[in-house]
């Protein structure tokens, strides 16, 4: 089996999700992973496939030929050393504005951590005048690291930031 990172973006319409699962099921190819997403109009999709050799090229072409959409379509690595690490979900709240995710990932990356996976979003907040920034990264810790360090590190970024930790 070839494992497929799959990137998919162009307009939303219903039933696209339907449209491009089932074309990877018909070319005998297996769904595994996927983040999917709505945004200003637009469909945009990252997953992660398998599909026996054979049938790669049909697959290929085919999520390819998907109307008025980009498709872009790499075959996965295992290009990171498997370095033993602790993943932890940091759940991250703020006043938003510009740079801000720029601001954590250098944090999270001069600590020697590594972001495996980041949700984020900007919500009105009537209340506070300004508009939230809230955010759940999953992070690989290096072996020894005490994620108390990295929160204070990341909460030191400016005094409206709250750092929290999400159970698994």
């Amino acid at each position: 089996m070839k494992q497929l990172v799959i990137t998919i973006l162009g307009p939303d319409k219903p039933g696209l999700v339907e449209d491009i699962s089932a074309t990877i099921l018909s070319h005998h190819g297996n769904w595994l992973t996927s983040n999917l997403s709505h945004l200003a109009g637009h469909f945009a999709g990252i997953i992660e496939a398998a599909v026996p050799e054979e049938h790669l090229q049909e697959l290929q072409d085919a999520l390819h030929s998907l109307p008025h959409l980009e498709v872009r379509i790499e075959r996965g690595t295992d290009t990171l050393p498997d370095v033993p690490s602790e993943e932890i979900n940091f759940v991250i709240t703020g006043n938003d504005r510009p740079g801000i995710v720029q601001e954590l990932a250098s944090v999270i990356r001069h600590k020697g951590a590594n972001i495996t996976h980041l949700n984020s979003k900007q919500q009105s907040a009537p209340n506070w005048g300004v508009p939230i920034f809230s955010a759940v990264a999953t992070v690989a810790l290096p072996v020894g690291m005490n994620k108390d360090e990295v929160i204070s590190a990341l909460e030191s970024i400016t005094t409206d930031l709250i750092v929290d930790i999400e159970d698994a």
